[in-house]
């Protein structure tokens, strides 16, 4: 095997190890099979048009034209563009953005949707194509990591940290490369010198043999892989190393400590927006309300970029916990305290315990934990080397207080202390007027802090009022130009709205914050409640002294108004409650339509349109796509022909030069058939001489050493032979029959693989470059003789 080859190889295995770390991105595993396949023909191509050889541009372009249109005979079926020609390769494009918008749309692990597999794919295949060119092409092994590292990094990156297991695969193969590229460097210097005299034997001073560059090579990169793992688990990062679990920030360790300043809404951003409907958490409660919401965390700083948890100090979780803050014995006594009991899902991993508010007693059956009381949250503490206590299969039971607070004690709640209004209603320098002022604009003619809430909250969930729609398909952002292009646009998710919500009530002079976690969930046959990661929601808190942290719920169509916000508002002008999802739901959808233009994308990929209505299903679908049908067959035949270009044109030289009877053409294709079997030819030597070193490097049997030599003696004659001297002419095809019979035995001579080198990728197609180098020297001659004669012409 040469080492091109070789190098070609291993650059193959290298991007196939790398692509694994995709795997965890998407539910089912089949793309892979596909990427393997295309990789390897890409890499075929390569090799081929290395061995012809042509000029490394040649290369890169053969390389990417093949995989475009592998690309569009695998996936020009899945697009929503029918035909031939162009409509191909827009339904290739269509694919495209399809899979950018999936890719916004589920969680991880996706779906593997025709789009998502298309840039799974196409991703592979680009690394791929890069790899094979910097470490085959150029020969520069060692810059192919770079590509590698990308492919890496993104999918650990959008997987939240991969295994030990993928980690050291990659690795694997980016060093098992530059082993490669290494051993064929050192091939080419001969024989490995070793360090010292040898001594008797052979061996050396101290009686051993010289360790090859290559074995220490090999030693050295486990050594680094090695390193890289351990490094990881013991330098510290903030996510816990490369290759921890992924958790939300740091914490604390056992001793004691804060939580940062992290924002779990970055890890439940694709759950808010996304088609999952993994159950998380199931759950039995003794409540009779139907709004019990399943709390995580508040987020209660702003910096204008992110609303985020501000550093807190935690302790161990007590047997009670403490007395709600703000909380007075009216309201306490006018609720209830009920009992939950949750079990988490297993594949479940994030480090807040998700309780209804406000808990006051919290039973955990295994784990570590530690409490935050301005929050009133338990995260999992610090489990040593890297690793965090997690959700993950978490069983435990929460007593909470179901409070149902009146109208009139929200609006009759005193102020509350000025440090803690000062905290809470904190804003960024440079926040925009435009929120403020739509704040005071929505909220004008209230009474009481009470009167403003709801009308900020019903301005956001009764359309009538604010004009605000619910979409998920909005840009998502936190920061303070994404709350400016909100109320602009007014289109946006619960993010978009509580955000919003808890900004303006701060401008107010109200202490807001936002609270992620999820809405109650759906009832199950036996009675107990179950939570997806379609129910992660985020609503604000509005404080209320008396009352504490209370639920309000701005954003339409999306879990249950609070009974409090419910009641008629205290003022002037009372505005309309905000709709239950119960009464937005009950509204009867209109009939589906009998055009397949009437299904939105977002049916059509959960396949809830009516297959019955799409174009082409019945006999009335219309005539056969004879054009689809042709374009296919007609890129197939193309793709099959490239591979057999040089064959074909060999056979056409071959008939031409054969097909003339004259010695001195069939002595130019004996020499090629020689150089495609591997004997380079020597324009130096006479053909007594050339005829003699073909039949020795081809091992030629008598009967086609004897065609040789009398072909080569026919050219003497004609090359050496007295002016006006008359040449017996050889008789006709006797040539050509001593050029197939040297043939058919310089392929006789040499093995299967160099057989079919010579038939399919024959070296004397090298001429074809040369001939074209020629004429395009002899054009550009002519072209600035033409040039230099205009100014003479001018002047005569």
């Amino acid at each position: 095997m040469s080492g091109r080859t070789r190098l070609t190889l291993f650059a193959l295995l290298a991007t196939l190890l790398t692509a694994l770390s995709l795997a965890p991105l998407v539910a089912s595993q089949a793309w892979m099979l596909q990427a393997c396949w295309l990789l390897a023909v890409q890499s075929g191509v390569g090799a081929l048009c290395r061995r012809v050889p042509l000029p490394r541009s040649l290369t890169v372009a053969a390389q990417l034209l093949v995989s475009l249109l592998l690309l569009v005979l695998l996936f020009a079926g899945e697009g929503r563009s029918g035909g031939a020609g162009a409509q191909l390769f827009t339904g290739i494009g269509t694919l495209y953005q399809e899979g950018l918008a999936d890719v916004g749309e589920y969680a991880i692990p996706a779906p593997q949707t025709d789009g998502i597999r298309l840039l799974l794919v196409s991703g592979v295949l680009l690394i791929g194509l890069l790899v094979d060119l910097l470490a085959v092409t150029f020969r520069t092994a060692a810059a192919a990591g770079l590509p590698l590292l990308a492919l890496y990094s993104v999918a650990a990156g959008l997987s939240g940290g991969n295994g030990w297991l993928l980690f050291v695969l990659a690795g694997t193969g980016y060093l098992l490369l530059l082993l490669a590229e290494s051993g064929d460097r050192l091939a080419q210097w001969g024989r490995v010198f070793g360090g010292g005299a040898r001594g008797p034997g052979g061996s050396g001073s101290a009686g051993r043999q010289p360790v090859a560059p290559v074995r220490t090579g090999r030693r050295i990169g486990a050594v680094a892989v090695l390193i890289a793992l351990g490094a990881a688990y013991v330098l510290p990062t903030p996510e816990g190393g490369l290759l921890g679990p992924g958790g939300e920030g740091g914490g604390s360790g056992p001793g004691g400590g804060t939580i940062s300043a992290v924002n779990p809404l970055v890890a439940l951003q694709s759950s808010l927006t996304a088609q999952d409907d993994r159950v998380v958490l199931r759950y039995r409660t003794d409540n009779k309300q139907p709004d019990q919401y399943l709390r995580i965390v508040s987020l209660d700083e702003f910096d204008g970029v992110e609303w985020k948890s501000s550093g807190r100090s935690l302790t161990e979780v007590p047997d009670r916990l403490p007395r709600v803050p703000g909380l007075s014995d009216q309201v306490r006594l006018g609720g209830t305290e009920v009992r939950t009991s949750v079990s988490a899902a297993g594949d479940y991993v994030q480090r807040y315990l998700p309780m209804p508010y406000p808990a006051t007693q919290v039973e955990i059956k295994d784990g570590r934990w530690r409490f935050e009381q301005v929050g009133r949250t338990v995260i999992g503490d610090d489990l040593g080397k890297g690793k965090k206590q997690t959700v993950q299969g978490a069983q435990y039971t929460v007593s909470s207080l179901a409070l149902r607070p009146t109208a009139q004690q929200l609006s009759s709640a005193p102020k509350p202390p000025a440090a803690f209004v000062e905290e809470f209603t904190r804003l960024p320098a440079d926040m925009p007027p435009v929120v403020a002022e739509t704040a005071r604009s929505v909220t004008r003619g209230a009474k009481d802090d009470y009167a403003k809430a709801l009308k900020l909250q019903n301005w956001f969930a009764v359309k009538e009022n604010g004009g605000f729609t619910y979409n998920t398909k909005t840009s998502s952002g936190s920061g303070s130009q994404a709350i400016v292009r909100f109320l602009k646009e007014k289109e946006g998710f619960c993010v978009h709205f509580s955000f919003s919500m808890a900004s303006m009530a701060r401008s107010l002079g109200i202490p807001a914050r936002v609270a992620v976690g999820f809405t109650p969930g759906s009832a199950l046959a036996d009675g107990s409640m179950q939570v997806t990661m379609k129910d992660a929601h985020a609503w604000p808190e509005l404080y209320f002294e008396g009352v504490g942290w209370t639920r309000f719920e701005p954003t339409p169509t999306r879990g249950t108004a609070p009974d409090y916000t419910r009641a008629e508002t205290p003022v002037t002008q009372p505005t309309a409650p905000a709709p239950l999802p119960s009464q937005s739901s009950s509204a009867p959808a209109p009939a589906p339509s009998s055009s397949a233009d009437s299904c939105p994308p977002e049916l059509r990929r959960l396949g809830d349109c009516d297959s019955a209505a799409a174009p082409g299903a019945g006999p009335e679908g219309g005539d056969f796509p004879w054009g689809t049908v042709l374009g296919f067959v007609g890129l197939g035949l193309l793709v099959a022909a490239v591979p057999l270009l040089p064959l074909l044109w060999r056979g056409r030289v071959r008939a031409r030069r054969l097909g003339c009877g004259e010695p001195l053409a069939a002595w130019r294709e004996l020499g090629d058939m020689a150089w495609d079997v591997g004997i380079t030819p020597d324009e130096a030597l006479s053909p007594r001489r050339a005829a003699a070193r073909i039949v020795e490097l081809g091992s030629l049997e008598p009967p086609a050493a004897e065609a040789v030599h009398r072909l080569a003696g026919a050219v003497e004659r004609v090359l050496y032979a007295r002016p006006g001297a008359v040449v017996v002419p050889v008789a006709d095809g006797d040539a050509a029959a001593d050029v197939l019979v040297a043939r058919a035995g310089l392929l006789a001579g040499v093995g299967r693989g160099r057989r079919l080198r010579a038939l399919l990728l024959p070296r004397s197609a090298a001429r074809l470059g040369w001939a074209a180098s020629a004429r395009w020297t002899a054009l550009a001659g002519r072209a600035a003789a033409l040039v230099a004669k205009l100014p003479r012409l001018k002047r005569t």
